[in-house]
């Protein structure tokens, strides 16, 4: 084909690995001929803000216009993070153990308000004497997120290393708050992208750009770029895509974002973005696109011929990781929990063991849409094959499957396809604690090279669990979870509170689960979230069967997805965020144990109702 495709994935998203939308389309468009190319302008801005020529002109700009600085102690030691920014950067790159002692020197790197508040204790207990690196990587760590803080509190609002202008595009129902930010003069940081996105247009010479926007905190620099590229490659064609599109925008009428965009594709973009080709190319008619927004004669129309062109997850070929800068990478380790740096920490391949989810039952999921319910599998030779291409592309051998529930006999099957062919990988992914991995089967996956898994416990009460269809018990939780400790495999939970009609007595029996989970290490790490009811759940599109009540917000035609709710029958669910992660952050670290429940809480709790050997039974 003659289009010539450049796929974008827009900052922020993690800075230790590439996104992975655009490295399965790139995969895809070179098999079928298509002339494309990736770039990810997360990893790239980044590192071009963190180095010593731009964070001395940050300060000289900050000086010159700001009245009153916020964090005056990294003002106040701006010479040091001048000198030291591109050393820092350096070393989260390549965590060479002679640069680690340096960092580590008591008077190498400045301290602001993170580092002066750092826990010398926890610090030292968390890393012991020989944790050399680690304990450098906290410390440097700490160094860019206080350059970080003084960049949000002086320069721009907006800036954060994992999104960008989240709070405007999250259940933004409304393009009219976008639309006014982006008639804004551009920051600074914004300058640096777009300076980015004009050297890839001269360097690709592209006649389609794709952006792929995972969530709302990649919208807001996806348009800033394409407005630079509607004003300056006039001829050049703009997609948007992915997570965001596929679960906020299926009801889109506002006709303005086209002022900055041609098409929207829908749901997987093989097929959309290929017809796209075709169309651009003069192979086919606009009406034979297929999922994808456009303007017609002013108004939003949804372009979509059927049968759809299908490509099965069996038939997709291997992620392409080519033109993306790998060695730019790094890590972070902002927290000490060995679970959560997975996320921050290390280079990972992000590869699917399957699409969409094979339970698709829970209640509060999105189960309605087309990236969960639409189910496809493959075998296990097609991915271990897939494995070997990108491990010879990338030269790294950790993968993250990044399934919404990769399925235990899958799972099974790719452990002894590994073991069968000799390759060596380390793996982690995303499970239902579900009572097919029995502890053989947690020793299979272990000897394969796993060691992580999360999963959902959501809220830890059996009415709820049966409630909400999670298709688990408490018990079953357990057991479960400890087969995979057992293993030495890392477990997280995804933990829920304020689940529609959850009781106070139910939070607090739930915060005691945890407790004892935590106590009997089946779990070795996780993470509180305040339920949110969504548009295309099964309790957002019944909320009466589900006795809660929706009180906005009203649609007006950009976003829907988040939504209000009101719990009458509930607890009043958000008085208990502060003492939930308390004692979650202590249990995290090993602590707190003893400590009564109504420790954490700063008003009157009721006792929990469970034997303090619940878990301990079920193991049992």
């Amino acid at each position: 084909m003659k289009t010539k495709v450049l796929l974008i994935t827009p900052p922020f998203t993690q800075l230790n690995t590439s996104y992975p939308a655009t490295t399965y389309l790139k995969g895809f468009l070179d098999s079928k001929g298509v002339y494309a190319n990736q770039c990810d302008l997360s990893i790239e801005l980044f590192t071009k803000i963190f180095t010593k020529d731009f964070i001395a002109h940050l300060f000289k700009e900050v000086e010159k216009n700001n009245e009153e600085i916020a964090f005056p102690l990294v003002y106040d030691q701006r010479e040091d993070y001048i000198q030291k920014v591109d050393r820092v950067i350096h070393f989260l790159q390549q965590h060479e153990v002679t640069a680690a002692y340096q960092m580590l020197q008591s008077n190498f790197l400045p301290k602001a308000h993170r580092s002066t508040n750092l826990n010398e204790e926890e610090f030292e207990y968390g890393f012991g004497n020989l944790g050399i690196i680690d304990k450098a990587k906290h410390l440097a760590t700490l160094f860019i997120e206080e350059l970080g803080d003084f960049i949000k509190a002086n320069v721009d609002e907006f800036f954060s290393f994992t999104r960008y202008a989240e709070q405007i595009a999250t259940a933004a129902s409304s393009f009219d708050e976008i639309d006014e930010y982006l008639s804004f003069e551009t920051t600074i940081i914004e300058d640096q992208l777009l300076l980015l996105i004009a050297s890839k247009l001269e360097e690709y010479q592209p006649d389609l750009v794709c952006f792929t926007i995972p969530f709302p905190g990649n919208l807001f620099a996806a348009l800033r770029c394409a407005q630079f590229i509607k004003k300056h490659a006039k001829k050049t064609k703009i997609a948007f895509g992915g997570g965001y599109c596929n679960t906020e925008l299926l009801s889109l009428t506002d006709t303005r974002i086209f002022n900055y965009v041609d098409f929207i594709t829908l749901n997987d973009g093989e097929g959309p973005l290929l017809k796209l080709c075709e169309y651009l190319d003069k192979i086919i008619t606009k009406e034979e696109l297929e999922r994808t927004y456009l303007l017609e004669n002013g108004k939003v129309v949804y372009q979509n011929k059927t049968p759809n062109t299908i490509f099965h997850h069996s038939n997709l070929p291997a992620p392409s990781y080519a033109d993306l800068p790998l060695h730019l990478y790094l890590s972070f380790l902002d927290v000490m929990n060995p679970m959560h740096r997975l996320w921050t920490d290390g280079k990972w391949n992000k590869l699917t063991v399957a699409h969409g989810c094979y339970w698709k039952q829970c209640t509060f999921c999105d189960v309605n849409l087309d990236y969960i319910a639409n189910y496809q599998n493959t075998t296990a030779e097609d991915l271990v094959n897939k494995i070997e291409q990108i491990i010879a592309e990338t030269g790294t051998y950790g993968f993250h499957f990044v399934d919404e529930a990769a399925p235990p006999k899958m799972l099974r099957a790719l452990a002894e396809e590994l073991l069968k062919r000799k390759i060596f990988i380390t793996w982690w992914t995303n499970i239902r604690f579900e009572k097919t991995f029995t502890a053989e089967l947690c020793a299979l996956l272990a000897k394969s090279g796993c060691i992580a898994v999360t999963g959902g416990l959501e809220v830890a009460s059996d009415r709820l669990l049966e409630k909400m269809k999670k298709g688990v018990d408490i018990a079953q939780v357990a057991r479960v979870t400890n087969s995979f400790a057992e293993n030495n495999i890392m477990v997280h939970a995804y933990l829920m509170y304020g689940f529609p009609t959850e009781t106070d007595q139910e939070t607090i029996d739930s915060l005691e689960i945890v407790r004892q989970l935590f106590e009997n290490n089946c779990i070795q790490s996780a993470f509180w979230h305040l339920f949110t009811t969504t548009a295309h759940s099964p309790i957002g599109k019944n909320p009466d069967y589900y006795q809660i009540k929706i009180v906005g917000p009203k649609f007006k035609g950009f976003a829907q997805n988040d939504l209000y709710h009101e719990d009458p029958l509930g607890a009043d669910h958000k008085q208990y965020s502060d003492g939930l992660n308390l004692a979650l952050q202590n249990y995290l670290n090993g602590l707190g144990f003893d400590v009564p429940l109504q420790e954490w809480f700063d008003f009157e709790i009721m006792p929990t109702t469970h034997p303090n050997n619940l878990i301990a039974s079920f193991l049992n």
